[in-house]
């Protein structure tokens, strides 16, 4: 079975992010542990970590930046 894929991505604060699933199922996913180094640093900035979109995948930012399919899904939270 395929995993889902993200469909939908709002940021929240805190930078977390809201993400919809093609199943229907809704996440967040907690950005904070991948924000470190000259890469994934540039995400600290919230106006720019605002500017996450999908691609119908998966989530990307402007210069590349973006995170394994497998972790959005099965390393965030479901909402209750």
């Amino acid at each position: 079975m395929l995993r889902p894929t993200v469909v939908k991505v709002v940021p929240k604060d805190d930078y977390n992010l809201l993400l919809e699933f093609n199943n229907g199922e809704k996440k967040y996913f907690d950005v904070k542990p991948y924000i470190k180094g000259s890469w994934f640093g540039k995400l600290n900035d919230k106006l720019y970590f605002s500017q996450v979109k999908t691609n119908g995948f998966n989530i990307e930012w402007s210069d590349g930046q973006d995170i394994c399919p497998d972790d959005l899904y099965y390393k965030s939270v479901k909402l209750q």
